[in-house]
């Protein structure tokens, strides 16, 4: 087996898809070549493009990786318990409450620099 057959063989770990009317979404495990798993979400749109007179599908894709996914799961848990609420937003207060949360200096690394997803290209 040479080293292609072997990274793609070990790259997708488990994939679960659910079908929400008319968007389909795509949760894919994925492992690194240091064997980290990472998950990658993919919402996947049926579209019609008119002047070519063909379907085709739109796919917005998201990278979440170990270290966030606390962070994450906070936050999607929360927006979600704010959504069933049915609340109406305070904005002043809304904008209050994201001012006093610490920065996230994680990202300091990448400030200054111009990254496009597009460079990353869709490998599905």
């Amino acid at each position: 087996m040479d080293d292609k057959d072997y990274r793609e063989q070990r790259e997708d770990v488990y994939a679960k898809s659910v079908r929400a009317g008319k968007r389909t979404y795509f949760f894919d495990v994925k492992q690194t070549k240091n064997e980290e798993l990472y998950i990658t979400i993919t919402e996947s749109k049926r579209r019609f493009n008119e002047s070519q007179g063909k379907f085709f599908y739109e796919k917005h894709k998201i990278f979440l990786y170990k270290e966030d996914f606390e962070k994450f799961a906070d936050g999607m848990h929360d927006v979600i318990d704010f959504v069933e609420k049915n609340q109406n937003p305070n904005v002043s207060s809304y904008n209050e409450e994201q001012k006093e949360q610490p920065k996230d200096e994680s990202m300091d690394k990448f400030l200054g620099n111009d990254i496009k997803f597009e460079d990353f290209g869709d490998k599905s």
